[in-house]
């Protein structure tokens, strides 16, 4: 797989959130915790799991996601994956 910069993660992922989820694209940044200002439950953390499986090509264990509160752990969590 290529090499994806922060800011492609980033992108896919603000696509992914605004496409799948429909969080206004305005809500999206670095910071913006999960749970809290984008309005996640359990559920949608499992599904935006699934959806970067799909983009990753890539199995993404639960304890990846234990950790991850906002956008940018997100990208943190991708990132590494892709370097593996």
């Amino acid at each position: 797989m290529a090499e994806y910069s922060r800011d492609e993660i980033f992108n896919v992922l603000k696509d992914i959130l605004v496409n799948d989820f429909e969080i206004e694209q305005e809500k999206i940044s670095a910071d913006a915790n999960l749970f809290e200002d984008l309005e996640f439950d359990s559920i949608d953390a499992v599904d935006l799991a699934v959806r970067l499986q799909e983009y990753t090509n890539k199995k993404i264990s639960p304890d990846n996601f234990k950790e991850i509160r906002t956008v940018d752990d997100v990208v943190d969590a991708v990132e590494k994956l892709l370097a593996q």
